[in-house]
């Protein structure tokens, strides 16, 4: 009964961070006449990471004509509601 415990427990402890959502902030341009916006986007689960993210973003982006300049950083959903107001309409647009 024991192990079938520490089994479970260990687990859920291993499944906790593979389900975790994944966002990132970035920075994005478009030229002619020169754009800039700030968004947050939803990336994969998998590797949460700024360069997993930039691969990820920026054909997203430049499918509307948008250039990558940076991913400023990558969060958990803990991280959405204080960067919502700043991103306003690129706020999970892509």
């Amino acid at each position: 009964m024991k192990r079938l415990l520490t089994a479970t427990a260990l687990a859920l402890a291993l499944a906790g961070p593979a389900a975790a959502e994944c966002y990132a902030d970035y920075k994005a341009k478009r030229d002619e006449p020169l754009k800039l916006h700030y968004g947050v986007a939803q990336v994969s689960d998998g590797n949460c990471s700024p360069g997993a993210a930039e691969g990820e973003l920026a054909p997203r982006l430049a499918r509307d004509g948008w250039t990558l300049l940076n991913v400023l950083s990558t969060f958990g959903a803990d991280g959405l509601e204080e960067r919502k107001a700043s991103a306003g309409a690129y706020f999970l647009r892509y």
